[in-house]
């Protein structure tokens, strides 16, 4: 008998996430390790009356073509695969890993170059999600390359994410709706604030976010999910932040990464490890010093630092920001070919404050 959480997470995904409907093309893209999740998803999607196409990945192709292309060849995209993201209805993404730190090794200046070669794609993917014209949702299949990442036995790691998606639930979508009740409350309080001032042991920022809108994540993009997050107005972000907890990125790791902003770009970048690595990232293009996403984590049941931002990020006690790209549905303009999320812990004492109103403290909203 097969592990009836993966059916679940898949019913989740395609009737609550993305509501898939009768018609819907639904590309579903996932690493070969994904492929028990993959395979629940495609039947949930043709039950749904959805035209499920699926596009299978693997780190070993990825890596090869970052190692031995020509920068010709790592430009080159299949003109297919520009149409996909200009069309289909609905994204479901289901990433899995056989070796976290498969491109450690790797030249990141041609990981760079890989990115900007897709930046079109990754353009036309946020601004038809930020119009609601692409329904999307990530999530991540538990692999023993992620388990040993996060420091679990596979077991742990399963009993850990299918927890963080709620799947321990009589009713997973309806506790979805329950914290999307809570998040909205929250989003609406701060609607209209002009000003936000995070400080404390591991920052003193300050950015502007009048007209920007907070945005509810409730389970309908990530899986899982749980946070609050908006687009800081690019050239108002000043001051300095710490990221208590390693930053990963393309299987290279970045620990005690601390960045000065100054007229809404990096000025200063250092840390403990990877520094190389951090710099080299911040030169992806114009807009990857820009701080494009500004968040809160809410979610519980995320109690475990894993390595994966997907689930990092959205640890209730932390806060995130995301270097490059700007999220359109937050108001955000700034454009790179990266989105960086770094995390950094809260609850030794950090504070929010909305035009001056304490809101949140050491972990806890306030309001």
């Amino acid at each position: 008998m097969g592990d009836t959480r993966i059916s679940s997470l898949a019913d989740l995904l395609v009737n609550y996430s993305v509501r898939v409907g009768v018609g819907d093309w639904t590309l579903i893209t996932g690493d070969v390790t994904a492929l028990p999740l993959i395979r629940e998803v495609y039947a949930c999607v043709l039950q749904a009356g959805g035209h499920p196409q699926t596009l299978i990945t693997d780190e070993r192709l990825t890596l090869t073509l970052i190692q031995r292309a020509t920068d010709e060849q790592l430009n080159w995209l299949p003109p297919g695969d520009l149409e996909m993201f200009e069309r289909a209805d609905v994204f479901i993404n289901l990433s899995g890993a056989q070796n976290t730190r498969a491109r450690m090794q790797a030249d990141p200046t041609r990981q760079a170059l890989r990115h900007l070669a897709q930046r079109e794609m990754f353009e036309t993917y946020l601004r038809r999600s930020a119009s609601g014209d692409l329904r999307w949702v990530t999530t991540r299949f538990p692999t023993q390359a992620s388990a040993q990442e996060a420091e679990m036995s596979l077991a742990e790691y399963e009993a850990f994410i299918y927890q963080a998606c709620k799947l321990d639930r009589p009713d997973p979508a309806e506790s979805w709706r329950a914290v999307s009740r809570k998040q909205q409350a929250i989003v609406e309080w701060l609607t209209g604030k002009e000003e936000i001032r995070a400080e404390g042991p591991q920052c003193d920022l300050r950015f502007s976010v009048a007209g920007r809108r907070w945005i509810n994540a409730d389970g309908r993009y990530n899986m899982p999910d749980g946070e609050i997050f908006t687009c800081p107005v690019e050239a108002s972000v000043e001051g300095w932040v710490r990221f208590t907890y390693p930053g990963v990125r393309e299987g290279s790791v970045v620990e005690e990464a601390e960045l000065t902003f100054s007229m809404g770009k990096v000025s200063q970048a250092s840390a403990s490890k990877g520094e190389a690595f951090l710099k080299s990232q911040l030169a992806t293009d114009a807009g990857a010093s820009v701080m494009g996403e500004f968040a809160i984590g809410t979610n519980d049941e995320v109690t475990h630092f894993s390595g994966d931002a997907l689930f990092d990020e959205k640890m209730a006690g932390t806060i995130h920001m995301a270097l490059g790209h700007g999220l359109e549905q937050a108001g955000g303009v700034n454009k790179s070919a990266m989105h960086w999320d770094l995390v950094t812990n809260m609850r030794d004492g950090g504070k929010i404050f909305a035009d001056g109103e304490l809101f949140y403290d050491s972990g806890e909203f306030k309001i």
